[in-house]
């Protein structure tokens, strides 16, 4: 792309970065964003409204500043890319207000980090439980063992955001951290250090649309959400109250017609409830096991091989541990399970024909030693990576 056209970009960001809508009708009416700046500012005026301060930023010193910005990004080690870019990113481009640009820090190339690969979104309540934090990790874990691995983004914030952000870095899995002040300022400043170490892995970037300098108030949390479900093909809300950020990012979601996920919790805990709701309201599918998000994701997950070597590993497990009796039960449990993925307490001791306290006996014993997960909804599921 011509530089001139880029400074013009970056101008428009600057002048119109909380009404980007305004930038980018600006930018089709004359034709280009150089267009904007060489207009007749009569006219330019005129589509803005009569004494508008925008239309006195675009004559005066805009391109200037502009210039500064972009040296100060180079010197952070950072980047900028537009709207008109090849390389931004695609899926964010289809939302009704894009950002004009974004600025990212990253080693790999703008179109590795947006356009290589299907985003998904974690995020949640910064004063997570350990049940949340727990599931949070879950869910990040069968993302990376997913055939088709995806970019995780979050908002480098406490709680599930970073947990999602450390979980990813740490199996290998790309994430994005997507922020709410300048490229030259993490916050909180705690997670400066993760943020280096995030920025310098490969398929990694921190992103932004606000300029150096911009601190992180409170309403760029707000619209810092819509680029978080922006980016992505689908939101995954791990534990959230019934107002905060992540249920605004819930509604960018439904807004962009992402996919929408939600993890249940405790229908008496405060941070179950944002979940809860936008289960009840169908507006988010309910999480009950890993792998099965992972397939509906559409991420490739094939586990059939991976059951047959659990159902060989189980029985070797358990045949020197456990007496013949005691091991045909747990394998007969077991087996029902690989077979009925989610079934149900009840309806193990239909398939098996062995009693409730026998069937739970099993159930408990294969969920302690990791060849099983057991949801709220004592809904069973096999823990093929754990096992």
């Amino acid at each position: 792309m011509d530089e001139r056209e880029r400074l013009c970009y970056c101008a428009l960001n600057m002048v119109f970065g909380y009404t980007p809508a305004v930038g980018l009708e600006l930018c089709r009416h004359f034709g280009s964003a150089s267009a904007v700046f060489d207009a007749d500012p009569e006219e330019t005026g005129i589509l803005l409204g009569k004494g508008s301060a925008k239309a006195e930023m675009i004559r005066g010193r805009a391109l200037e500043d502009a210039e500064r910005e972009l040296e100060n990004v180079r010197k952070e080690g950072a980047g900028f890319i537009c709207i008109a870019d090849d390389d931004y990113p695609r899926l964010l481009r289809e939302i009704p207000d894009p950002p004009l640009g974004l600025y990212y820090k990253g080693v790999s190339p703008p179109w590795e980090i947006f356009n290589s690969r299907p985003a998904v979104a974690v995020v949640g309540t910064r004063r997570i439980s350990r049940y949340g934090e727990e599931w949070c990790r879950r869910i990040t874990c069968a993302l990376a063992e997913a055939n088709v691995k995806p970019v995780i983004v979050s908002g480098l914030a406490y709680g599930t955001d970073i947990i999602a952000h450390r979980t990813a870095v740490e199996k290998g899995l790309p994430t994005i951290g997507v922020m709410a002040s300048g490229i030259d300022m993490v916050y909180p400043w705690r997670h400066i250090d993760f943020a280096g170490r995030l920025a310098s892995s490969e398929g990694c970037a921190l992103v932004t649309d606000y300029p150096i300098g911009c601190v992180p108030v409170a309403y760029n949390f707000l619209r810092r959400n819509r680029i978080i479900a922006g980016l992505s093909s689908a939101v995954i809300v791990v534990e959230s109250r019934l107002k905060g950020g992540s249920m605004h990012t819930a509604g960018f979601a439904t807004d962009y017609n992402r996919d929408l996920y939600a993890l249940p919790g405790r229908v008496d805990d405060e941070c179950s409830q944002g979940c809860l709701s936008l289960i009840r309201s169908q507006r988010a599918e309910a999480i009950f096991d890993v792998w099965d998000l992972v397939d509906r994701l559409g991420l490739g997950f094939d586990g059939r091989r991976e059951k047959e070597d659990l159902r060989a590993q189980a029985e070797t497990y358990f045949r020197g541990r456990t007496p013949p009796e005691m091991t045909d039960m747990l394998m007969r449990v077991l087996s029902m399970i690989i077979e009925y993925r989610g079934i149900g307490v009840d309806g193990l001791c239909r398939k098996t024909g062995l009693g409730y306290p026998d069937v739970w006996m099993c159930a408990s014993r294969l969920e302690a030693e990791g060849f099983i997960n057991i949801d709220l909804m004592q809904r069973c599921a096999v823990n093929i990576k754990n096992a």
